[in-house]
Order: C-alpha cells, then structure tokens, then sequence
C-alpha cells in the first residue's frame, strides 16, 4: 500500500513558533485576530507553505540579522520535524523591546 501523510498547518505553526523563540533577541510572538496561532500564519496551496511570523525582539538587537536567523532556524526546523520545505519564511518585526534601565 502506498501513500503519502501530511501535516496539519496547526502543527507547522507550532513548530515554526518554537524555532523562532529559540533565536536569540526574540522576546516572543506578536498575536493578532489574524492568525489562528499567535504571531504564525502558515499558508500555501499544491505542496507549497509558506510562514509568517511577526516577533517582538529585544531592544539593541540587529534586526536584519535576527531575521535572517529566524529564517534559517524556522526553514531548518520544518525540514528535520516535518519534512517540509517551506517556500517562503517572512518575518515581520512588530515590537521593539524597552531600552534597558539606566544603572
């Protein structure tokens, strides 16, 4: 018998949120009335997906490189859990955290 699985979107969002808070600089995901999963939206149509994500990230973090390593860490993810390999992954920057106290 011969087959084939696929994996829900929920499922995908999910392992797309965690690989993106394990980036160093973000402080979290960025929720809306959009998005079934806070800060994720995974689309796509005939075997393709692509991730949205919209982050909070710390304040003084360099956002270009803090993206592409969101990038990079959520493609990777979704490769090795899923075996999916995503067409697109945007990464929208909502917040910016607070400056740090002065000592």
């Amino acid at each position: 018998m011969e087959g084939h699985a696929s994996i829900e979107r929920d499922v995908l969002a999910t392992y797309a949120a965690d690989a993106a808070r394990d980036v160093a600089g973000v402080s979290g995901l960025v929720g809306s009335a959009l998005h079934r999963h806070e800060g994720v939206r995974v689309t796509g149509a005939d075997g393709s997906v692509n991730v949205e994500l919209h982050v909070a990230v710390d304040w003084g973090a360099n956002v270009r490189e803090l993206a592409a390593e969101v990038q990079e860490r959520v493609a990777a993810y979704l490769a090795r859990m899923a075996d999916v390999q995503p067409a697109a992954v945007d990464v929208v920057v909502d917040e910016i955290g607070p400056p740090p106290a002065a000592a």
